[in-house]
């Protein structure tokens, strides 16, 4: 049995709910997705739960139930699962971009509070790609927290969390040791109940042994990633939401490789907002801020205003945000077009048969 308080409900999602309350529908949190198969929590207890034909057909991949989702269920206790009618609106996501040629969503996680991102000082720091991580958890209204994990490899962690805080002087930097569980305190400290968090990362940067030491006890499987290539096994293979003992809720995420941007216009403008703000000087209001005159991005660049590192990495992520709203744009005109050719069909099949029967 789980308490729905305790599992992050709140009123946000209890507005919701009312339309479903004289249905004999139940709430659960989506523990664990693992395609259409998936893993409830709700105060009947654990449950396996499958979504209706209706929902699956009529929904967009990114609009099916995720981890950490909240669902509308119908419970059959004799059979102890659930079916899933619907998905609760969603208060917050962390997406990207599918890890493919596609354009799609991937929505990584549901309903979260907080976004622990997780490098290693095992040559694994990069700020650039803190930035990457930022961007989109600052879109989605969820706050970011930087963990720098295995401090024990380096004699430099002070130093690479002065450089993490130089950058992000409003985000909290937390440096942890979690095979001794240093530094898991204030991470605990920031769960409260009720509260969601989501580990996200490369591989082997040691989200799952945090995750171990704020459970107090082994949960997931760990491996030790390669020393020689400083690059991490995929241990975790799915996405999965546990409970903290006396705390909140996380969510353990499988390693990134890459992490794409998916529509992260607001989280550049907070990441990059010196840059933001000159650009609202430029000569021309569509300034790329490349090689135009009047541009008061590059004159700032020139006189050292704005570190030459940073203005690449913004540079770089709106040529990326350009391309993906160019390919959008591209897949809603050939869907529009199918959708017309489908229509097309359908007024020629109707009047052919309208001339068979004489009408």
């Amino acid at each position: 049995m789980y308490n729905l308080i305790q599992l992050g409900w709140n009123e946000f999602f209890q507005n919701q709910f009312q339309m479903f309350k004289q249905q004999n529908f139940i709430p659960a949190r989506i523990a664990v997705e693992n395609k259409q198969r998936y893993i409830l929590y709700s105060e009947a207890g654990e449950l396996p739960g499958e979504v209706t034909g209706k929902l699956l057909y009529s929904s967009e991949v990114a609009e099916l139930p995720k981890t950490g989702d909240w669902v509308a269920a119908i419970l059959f206790e004799d059979e102890k699962k659930a079916i899933i009618h619907s998905v609760l609106e969603r208060k917050s996501k962390l997406s990207r971009k599918i890890a493919d040629r596609k354009t799609e969503e991937q929505v990584i996680a549901a309903n979260v509070d907080y976004v622990f991102i997780v490098q290693s000082l095992d040559n694994n720091f990069n700020i650039r790609r803190l930035e990457r991580y930022i961007v989109s958890t600052l879109e989605s209204n969820i706050k970011p927290v930087i963990v720098l994990n295995k401090i024990d490899l380096t004699s430099e962690s002070l130093l690479r969390k002065k450089e993490a805080m130089q950058r992000f002087s409003n985000l909290p930097v937390i440096l942890t040791d979690a095979l001794i569980g240093t530094g898991v305190n204030e991470i605990k400290n920031i769960l409260s109940e009720g509260k969601t968090g989501v580990f996200a990362g490369s591989s082997g940067v040691g989200k799952s042994t945090i995750i171990n030491s704020l459970m107090d006890k082994e949960i997931l499987k760990t491996s030790e990633g390669s020393s020689s290539i400083n690059k991490g096994k995929h241990t975790t293979t799915r996405r999965e939401l546990l409970i903290i003992p006396d705390g909140g809720i996380v969510i353990d995420t499988p390693g990134m490789r890459e992490f794409q941007l998916w529509n992260v216009d607001k989280g550049i403008d907070q990441v990059f907002d010196e840059i933001e703000l000159l650009s609202l000087e430029c000569k021309f209001s569509n300034c790329t801020h490349t090689k135009e005159t009047g541009c008061a991005v590059l004159n700032a660049l020139e006189k050292d205003i704005i570190d030459e590192a940073k203005m690449h990495s913004y540079n770089k992520l709106q040529k990326e945000l350009r391309y993906l709203e160019e390919k959008q744009d591209k897949n809603a005109f050939l869907k529009r077009k199918e959708k017309e050719k489908k229509l097309h069909k359908e007024i020629k099949q109707i009047n052919k048969n309208g001339k068979n029967k004489g009408i």
